[in-house]
């Protein structure tokens, strides 16, 4: 089973967040704003500001890296200003 029919919900239950790799995390330190599919990535993007100032270039990067991996266009103008686009 691939990881889009595991994770086809935009919610993850807690087993399912701790199967995921630190690389499909917007902030993979803390484990926070995870985006293991296209959904994700989108309320990644809605639920941007609410990550620490010293953390967003981070993660808009982390949503554009993401966001390119399952075609997802980033529509945000200040996730894209963030991430230095």
């Amino acid at each position: 089973m691939g990881k889009r029919e595991i994770f086809g919900s935009d919610r993850l239950d807690a087993e399912e967040r701790r199967d995921l790799n630190d690389a499909d995390f917007g902030l993979p330190e803390e484990r926070a704003f995870p985006m293991p599919d296209a959904a994700h990535v989108r309320a990644a993007e809605s639920y941007f500001r609410y990550a620490p100032d010293s953390q967003k270039a981070e993660l808009a990067q982390n949503i554009l890296r993401k966001a390119a991996e399952f075609g997802v266009h980033v529509q945000s103008p200040t996730v894209l200003e963030w991430a230095g686009k």
